[in-house]
């Protein structure tokens, strides 16, 4: 890495360092606790991501990301990741600008909080990849008391944690402010669940021997695959059919049939049901049903709540991506679980009891559920704002917990090293923790990428 020291920001570090004394000890101590903060969540953090990793391929390969990935430019287009919005090069510069600054400016301000000289202010590069640093003196940093080293060590981190919060707080008014609710949203079919016992045929084939490895066999010895077209020349869906012992007709892809039976052992699969949406290759966002407009969930519900098995309805959609209005005549079905209601045959699945969902719906708490929103004005300005502001809180928030990882080459490595000194009273025992704390965790990379490669490859 080239270093480019400089002095830039000095003179400012010292003045905001000499000045605010009090307010300083009060965000230091505040770092420190939220310093061993962090550091729980990460070390929690990496023991759901080894599981997941190791044990839970299919969510490895839903997620697709590398654990041990470069902050690098186009990282969604790369790895083709629906979940994340587009990371240009801009945001790029721009988040490690904002991100770097103000970090280290936060170190060097607590710093001088406590009498530490800075020496130098500058920037790293690592081909094309970009740091920056505030060096302090380091030997007046050692011979400080630990809680006051403890402070410095923590105040970019807090600082991170600071930001990422505010960035959460921004995104959520420029939300409010920008984006209007345009339509309801699904992103299933009504599945059911169907005993496997049960399954007479797929794809046209008799299910002689009704068990997991029945089902696969039957798959692999006549090559079955999706031939089944669903719905009109406008909107059309290719599943494969299957049939139970009572004459019932329920579909799927063979993929998600396969990987249903490889994920775990049960007695059930689960179909999508043989209803209206499915059978009219229903797709988009629903806008309107018999002339009445749909702005979200909620009134998407509203509306079918009064209507009734066989009753016709005409409903309209609009495919998102290439602006496409689309229109389907449908004969609602029957709700299984009550007679007199019709149903469209759709759903919305959150997934929260999965790890990915829980982010996901975390980082969207200001949004109503499986409802589509629209900009206000200028669409193209208005998505690019609110991406830039979703990396600048996601990425603030992965700074701050990594860097506290009690790692040698983090902040929180340090940290690590000084707390166990400051209980223990042993400096060796304290740099022995600090030395195997360092090799577990580089174990546990190693362990991630070894269980990302084998889900993947």
């Amino acid at each position: 890495m080239y270093l480019y020291r400089t002095q830039v920001g000095i003179r400012f570090i010292n003045y905001v360092g000499g000045k605010y004394k009090r307010t300083l000890s009060v965000l230091g101590f505040l770092g420190v606790v939220v310093g061993y903060f962090l550091m729980a969540s990460m070390v929690y953090f990496l023991y759901q991501l080894l599981y997941l990793y190791l044990f839970v391929p299919e969510a490895v390969r839903a997620i697709k990301i590398p654990p041990l990935m470069p902050l690098i430019p186009y990282l969604p287009e790369a790895f083709k990741i629906d979940f994340l919005p587009p990371f240009y090069f801009t945001y790029w510069i721009i988040s490690i600008a904002v991100i770097a600054l103000f970090h280290e400016f936060a170190h060097g301000i607590i710093a001088r909080r406590y009498n530490i000289k800075i020496l130098t202010t500058g920037f790293g590069f690592l081909g094309p990849f970009l740091a920056a640093f505030v060096e302090p003196d380091e030997k007046q940093m050692e011979s400080k008391p630990k809680y006051q080293q403890l402070a410095v060590l923590s105040a970019g981190v807090f600082t991170n944690f600071i930001l990422a919060i505010f960035f959460f707080l921004l995104l959520s008014f420029f939300f409010s402010f920008a984006y209007i609710p345009a339509g309801a949203l699904f992103n299933t079919y009504t599945p059911g669940a169907v005993a496997i016992e049960n399954i007479s045929m797929i794809g046209g084939k008799p299910l002689l021997d009704r068990t997991e490895g029945g089902i696969l066999n039957l798959i692999a010895t006549n090559g079955l695959t999706d031939d089944l077209v669903l719905g009109n020349n406008e909107s059309t869906i290719t599943l494969t059919n299957i049939v139970d012992d009572s004459g019932n007709f329920y579909y799927i892809t063979i993929e998600k049939l396969k990987l249903q039976l490889d994920l775990e052992e049960s007695e059930y699969v689960f179909l999508y049901e043989d209803l209206p949406a499915i059978n009219a290759g229903l797709r988009g966002t629903i806008i309107e049903i018999d002339g009445q407009q749909i702005v979200d969930y909620d009134d998407l519900a509203r509306i079918m709540e009064g209507k009734k098995p066989g009753e016709k309805i005409t409903l309209v959609t609009k495919d998102v991506e290439s602006e496409t209005i689309l229109n389907y005549d449908i004969t609602l079905g029957m709700d299984r679980t009550r007679a007199d209601k019709g149903v469209i045959g759709i759903g919305y699945s959150q997934n929260n009891e999965k790890i990915l969902g829980k982010v996901v719906d975390f980082f969207n708490f200001f949004k109503k559920p499986a409802t589509y929103y629209e900009p206000r004005f200028n669409g193209d300005f208005v998505l690019f704002l609110y991406n830039l502001i979703w990396w600048l809180a996601l990425i603030n928030l992965s700074v701050a917990l990594v860097n506290m990882w009690p790692v040698a080459i983090f902040d929180g490595g340090r940290f690590f090293y000084l707390t166990i000194w400051g209980i223990t009273g042993n400096e060796k025992f304290a740099r022995f923790m600090f030395k195997a704390a360092t090799y577990v965790i580089l174990l546990a990379l190693v362990l991630l990428m070894v269980g990302w490669f084998r889900a993947l490859f």
